[in-house]
């Protein structure tokens, strides 16, 4: 879902890349669909110094650095996005699960939580407020953004929430998770 978006926004923004950089993003996407991290970085290693820092590069960075587990870079690149482009999630979803896979949950939580207003849409914001609610062991409040989250994208939410370690604890102090698998 993500890489869609990311491309469709290629597409948008190809005439600000010139040749041979949008190429570049292009292969990087690319590799990056294929699964393959490594190459996508290589790829965006050969466009121009002065387009690295281009929106739609350091979108690609930031997931790129994300699969790698790279989540300092990860949350630099992510922190960058949220400044410069504000009203897209895709920062603030990054920026916030870097921070938790840093064992930051809380700050993961509190950088997170702004955002709920800003995209009201996007069941993954709730939904990864839930699992930050869960690993600080406030169950209630885990419940209630899952809750949200389900309201926004029932079946997306289920699907995600049914085999999520970082829930354990909200199911834990449910005796287990309140769905069965399809």
């Amino acid at each position: 879902m993500k890489s869609k978006s990311i491309f469709a926004d290629l597409v948008m923004q190809m005439k600000k890349l010139k040749h041979p950089d949008h190429f570049h993003l292009l292969a990087a996407q690319g590799w990056l669909e294929l699964g393959n991290h490594l190459e996508a970085n290589e790829e965006l290693e050969k466009i121009s110094p002065e387009l690295r820092a281009h929106p739609l590069v350091l979108e690609l960075r930031c997931e790129i650095y994300g699969r790698a587990k790279l989540w300092p870079s990860c949350v630099e690149v992510a922190d960058a996005l949220v400044r410069i482009r504000p009203k897209k999630s895709m920062g603030w979803i990054q920026r916030s699960f870097a921070l938790h896979e840093l064992k930051r949950t809380q700050e993961a939580f509190d950088s997170l939580l702004p955002a709920v207003d800003k995209f009201p849409d996007i069941w993954t914001i709730p939904y990864n407020l839930a699992c930050y609610c869960a690993q600080l062991n406030r169950l209630d409040d885990s419940k209630g953004w899952l809750e949200k989250a389900m309201v926004i994208d029932e079946k997306a939410a289920q699907k995600a929430a049914i085999d999520d370690p970082d829930l354990k604890p909200l199911w834990d102090g449910m005796s287990g998770t309140m769905w069965r698998r399809e």
